[in-house]
């Protein structure tokens, strides 16, 4: 049993999607490895039309990807995206 804002729950707590291993591939795809084990590859073009992510149209910026908690981040933080975000992507 847990609580989350007063309510009582009876199962255990989902835990936290995150990434364990994260790496840039041609094309602005990127292969992601979730802590769970699954690994995927996703195409991350499309996320460029945000402009949260504009600025990751640089390629040279865009292959710069790293992780911080588990979760994938450039430019030291400044632009990230949510593993459950990566997650839910198509594998290609």
């Amino acid at each position: 049993m847990y609580v989350i804002d007063g309510i009582c729950y009876p199962d255990n707590p989902a835990p936290m999607l995150t990434v364990s291993e994260i790496k840039a591939l041609d094309g602005y795809r990127l292969w992601v490895k979730f802590a769970t084990g699954e690994d995927k590859t996703v195409d991350f073009e499309p996320m460029l039309a945000y402009p949260a992510f504009l600025p990751l149209k640089d390629e040279a910026l865009f292959r710069n990807v790293g992780l911080e908690y588990g979760i994938p981040v450039w430019m030291d933080g400044e632009i990230d995206i949510s593993p459950k975000a990566l997650y839910g992507m198509d594998a290609i």
